[in-house]
């Protein structure tokens, strides 16, 4: 029973504040620090701290530091320009921590904290996928961290569930909590690489530079890895689902990171009633129009351009290309993101009215990479008589900002005219150097090398070696596609300029040309 006012008997009492006269109070002023320090060492002896704090979720969470090397494409020789951040990690097994390969990349030293001490430790990359923009750590030395118990992997949050993002945000150095709401299930764009798009979740929570590799938890299970923000939008952040992450520790299980697959199809939605009557398709029926077929992809002569895809995996495919998976609409090619080299796929198809089942091996297509931004590799170029020579990329692409009409048609069609069967790289002279030799050869910066000497140019190596031949021709000639006249360089002059020019603007080596 509860009483409307305490009793002297009650549990909760209420003290009232003691009457002490001026004088009482001079005589135990100086006895009250020795009565509190009396107090407090008795309070001590009766309880003492024996035994550690037993370590929470929080203290799996690590501070990750990095000093970075980035390459620099215009002047392909140097070894770039030195920076660092940081981010944040989780332990996820015995010296196993997850965090987004944006945090890491291009690193040339890694050190991790762990919560509440200031001691650095040695950490080196073991697997990085900059295709999903996550990658796994281990220390030098785990000892100190071996009290720490993993984060347990956890399934896919729901729509308007509450998610706890942690990590180590710039504005201060102790650890940050920050809850926030699913707000939207997605397939969109991952920023790292540029070219990849995977199973995404936004939630009504910033995600600010530092939070980045930092876990999301659900029920004290891990929901998804905090990635990305947007620069338009208010606490609104992005999180890698835990299918993203489960794909990628599945995938390096033999120690060896393989990549996502690529189905090899581009698609348009049949919503326009007229399209979808010249395609035969009914007025309820459902399904995708293919728009072109990647040359040796994994749908090479088995899907046609003009084909309508109606089901993948037995699942249903409306006319945007999504399909219901767990209750949620995403698109079809999630079916492919949980697949591997080798995998089968299984399609339906409507061509020319009748409906087909086809079947497709999922295999590696590593020609996309030219769209994708490269990490911890350093620019390959090759350097003869003051010309610099470097092979079209998406970092090349970005660090020029090419305006030849002709070189940006032969990157865009690159993959979808199948042009990487005849050329291995798209070779591209990016710099004259300033020299007596090189005078009025400035014209052809930004244009495709097609022929030297009549010879296709079939990749960088090839173009070196036929500068670098010990019996080369008098002159070297130089055909550019959609050049009005080839560039002529004399071979004994490029020889002695090439000494000459190297020293002058410091170029220690004449190329690179190793991937």
């Amino acid at each position: 029973m509860c009483n409307s006012s305490p009793t002297e008997n009650s549990s909760f009492q209420i003290t009232r504040p003691a009457l002490v006269s001026a004088a009482m109070r001079l005589i135990l002023r100086p006895l009250l620090p020795l009565a509190l320090t009396a107090a407090a060492s008795g309070q001590l002896k009766e309880s003492p701290l024996t035994t550690k704090p037993k370590p929470t979720i929080y203290d799996s969470v690590v501070k990750i530091e990095c000093a970075t090397q980035v390459p620099d494409y215009r002047t392909p020789w140097n070894s770039g320009r030195f920076s660092g951040g940081r981010g944040t990690g989780f332990l996820i097994g015995p010296n196993q921590f997850l965090t987004n390969a944006h945090v890491v990349s291009d690193a040339r030293r890694l050190l991790i904290t762990r919560r509440g001490s200031a001691q650095k430790h040695v950490a080196r990359i073991k697997h990085i996928a900059h295709d999903c923009d996550l990658a796994l750590l281990e220390l030098e030395y785990f000892a100190p961290f071996e009290d720490l118990t993993p984060i347990e992997i956890g399934g896919m949050p729901q729509l308007e569930s509450e998610v706890s993002t942690i990590g180590y945000p710039v504005g201060g150095d102790r650890l940050s909590v920050t809850r926030g709401v699913v707000s939207r299930i997605d397939f969109s764009s991952y920023s790292h690489s540029r070219a990849d798009s995977h199973l995404v979740i936004q939630v009504d929570a910033a995600i600010n530079p530092g939070n980045s590799g930092g876990p999301v938890i659900q029920g004290g299970k891990l929901a998804g890895v905090a990635f990305q923000g947007r620069t338009d939008a208010d606490n609104v952040g992005y999180i890698i689902p835990t299918p993203v992450v489960k794909r990628f520790l599945e995938d390096i299980k033999d120690d060896e990171y393989n990549h996502y697959m690529d189905i090899g199809l581009s698609t348009f939605p049949l919503f326009n009633p007229a399209m979808r009557k010249a395609y035969k398709l009914s007025d309820d029926a459902k399904g995708i129009l293919v728009a072109n077929v990647v040359p040796e992809g994994p749908c090479d002569k088995v899907i046609e351009k003009g084909d309508v895809l109606l089901k993948i995996d037995s699942n249903e495919i409306d006319s945007a290309g999504n399909i219901r998976i767990g209750g949620e609409f995403v698109d079809m090619n999630e079916i492919v993101e949980r697949k591997f080299a080798g995998d089968k796929v299984k399609l339906t198809i409507l061509r020319g009215g009748e409906t087909r089942d086809v079947e497709i091996t999922l295999n590696e297509f590593p020609y996309s990479s030219i769209y994708s931004i490269r990490y911890d590799e350093q620019p390959r170029f090759t350097f003869y008589g003051g010309l610099v020579f470097q092979p079209l990329n998406f970092n090349l692409y970005a660090s020029y900002s090419f305006d030849d009409r002709r070189l940006r048609q032969i990157y865009n069609d690159f993959i979808s005219k199948g042009l990487f069967k005849e050329i291995e790289d798209i070779v591209v002279l990016t710099r004259v150097e300033s020299d007596r030799l090189t005078t009025r050869m400035g014209g052809f910066t930004g244009m495709v090398v097609e022929e030297v000497n009549d010879t296709k140019i079939k990749n960088l190596n090839h173009l070196h070696e036929i500068f670098n031949t010990p019996n080369p021709p008098e002159f070297h000639v130089i055909e550019f596609n959609g050049g009005a006249r080839p560039l002529i360089v004399p071979s004994a002059e490029a020889a002695e300029a090439q000494k000459r020019i190297m020293q002058q603007v410091g170029i220690s080596k004449a190329s690179r040309l190793e991937k």
